[in-house]
């Protein structure tokens, strides 16, 4: 690979990873300034999840606070093997039910999820050197 390729390759990287971060941020901020924390911990109460309450708000600030980290390029791979699991168990309780797309022929479904825990991976395979360090 040329040195060219690399910077590109690296840029590209840091593009898709601010993005994603960006994205995950403002979905752990809008849950905790509309207050929604409590009923996000009944839903996955009534899932079945164990304490969903406590799982709600270990998600909402992993939300505003590993994003932040990935953001700058820390811990990128462990924190997006996180989000991952975090993203499977929403399209297992929420988006498989409702088909394939979010908008269009459908409404509410996976495909969303999905690019993002697509995205998620290919940041975690471009970082593996995290688990090393």
């Amino acid at each position: 690979m040329t040195q060219s390729t690399s910077q590109h390759t690296h840029q590209g990287l840091l593009i898709i990873r601010v993005a994603l971060s960006i994205l995950l941020l403002i979905h752990g901020i809008t849950r905790a300034y509309l207050g929604t924390v409590g009923g996000f911990g009944e839903f996955l109460t009534s899932n079945g999840i164990p304490l969903g309450l406590a799982v709600a708000w270990f998600v909402t600030i992993f939300e505003l606070t590993a994003s932040l980290v990935m953001a700058s390029g820390r811990f990128v791979a462990p924190i997006a093997f996180v989000f991952m699991s975090i993203y499977a168990c929403g399209i297992w309780l929420v988006h498989w039910s409702q088909g394939w797309f979010v908008v269009g022929a459908g409404r509410g479904g996976m495909e969303y999820s999905v690019l993002i825990i697509a995205c998620l991976a290919g940041l975690a395979w471009a970082h593996r050197s995290d688990f090393s360090k």
